[in-house]
């Protein structure tokens, strides 16, 4: 399974580029710099100059690609979300009873890809990068027209097949899509807390704490509901 997704590229909404990003070596470096470089000093410190002074690389030939830093941090979220979606189709495939592939749902939003091997973007990478990063890329004044553009297509995506798990395992429940986003975010919230906020959180990093929580926390609702 892991060599088939090794060779898998994540299709993302067209409207986060101005050039596939994948259609020559400059494209590559862009997104694969850019996702280090995002991750290592934040969206805050970022630039474009910054980027193209470490790929030998001009401006003007980045924003051939993006229209702004903004768009190639959606860019790397929207393929993240697109891989995440990979696997739990692969993850769960030949799962038939609904609890187990809600854990197995569960396990991937709170501790990141299953498969993390990748030969266009490395999955490592892009989970520390949603961790710490993702959140700035949807808290703006921009996020409607963005809504509109279809560009959040891939998270919206991941996370109605959890939600269908959950219709799956009670069909009465009302609340299955504001579950599951509330999973997804605070998830990764808590993650953060764990390495840089300890005192908001109880739960520690590399533990199944994490998970034991918010699996507890999923089950729990919708069978009291």
């Amino acid at each position: 399974m892991e060599s088939l997704l090794k060779k898998v590229r994540i299709e993302v909404n067209p409207n986060l580029y101005l050039k596939d990003p994948f259609s020559s070596e400059l494209g590559y470096s862009i997104v694969q710099v850019g996702m280090k470089m995002i991750r290592e000093l934040g969206m805050e410190n970022f630039t474009f100059k910054k980027l193209a002074t470490e790929i030998n690389g001009s401006e003007p030939g980045i924003y051939r690609y993006f229209e702004n830093k903004h768009m190639l941090l959606l860019y790397l979220n929207a393929w993240y979300w697109g891989w995440m979606e990979h696997n739990l189709v692969y993850a769960t495939a030949n799962l038939h009873d609904p609890e187990e592939r809600l854990g197995v749902a569960i396990r991937l939003m709170v501790d990141g890809p299953i498969y993390r091997q990748n030969e266009f973007l490395d999955p490592n990478q892009l989970h520390q990068l949603v961790i710490n990063e993702s959140l700035k890329g949807y808290l703006t004044k921009t996020v409607d027209t963005e809504h509109e553009s279809g560009i959040f297509a891939q998270v919206y995506k991941f996370g109605e097949r959890i939600s269908s798990i959950i219709h799956e395992i009670n069909p009465t429940y009302k609340f299955p899509k504001t579950l599951v986003s509330t999973v997804m975010e605070s998830s990764l919230l808590q993650k953060f807390n764990s390495a840089h906020l300890p005192g908001m959180t109880e739960t520690a990093l590399d533990t199944n704490e994490q998970f034991n929580f918010f699996h507890q926390l999923v089950v729990k609702t919708i069978s009291y509901e």
